[in-house]
């Protein structure tokens, strides 16, 4: 009885740890771009799974996702830069929570995720 019962409970444990961890898939990524040649901060709107072009960036995002709806609000992002002229300058995820922690820095460039929608 107490083999059963400690299976049980370990089940139930793995089963609620899972949710605690669940995450939501969003089929857009909001960002805003600093393009500080042009002197200019703008949002833009990028679907995941295409790429798209901005000034001399191509950038194509592979994965947008929020937390559980009962977690407190973040999204996370996973987006690869190209630039025209250097090949790819940025591979990786980024937090909406903390855009400090991981966003695109370039000499002509900045980018950092704002939601994921």
């Amino acid at each position: 009885m107490k083999k059963v019962f400690a299976i049980v409970f370990c089940t139930v444990i793995a089963m609620l740890s899972e949710c605690a961890n669940a995450y939501v898939d969003r089929t857009n990524a909001i960002i805003r771009i600093m393009d500080k040649t042009a002197g200019k901060v703008q949002n833009v709107t990028l679907p995941v799974g295409q790429t798209a072009q901005y000034g001399k960036l191509n950038m194509t995002v592979r994965a947008c996702k929020q937390t559980d709806p009962f977690d407190a609000e973040d999204f996370f992002m996973f987006i690869e830069i190209d630039k025209s002229d250097d090949g790819k300058i940025f591979s990786g995820w980024m937090s909406a929570n903390e855009p400090g922690d991981n966003p695109l820095q370039n000499a002509d460039y900045d980018v950092w995720l704002v939601k994921c929608e």
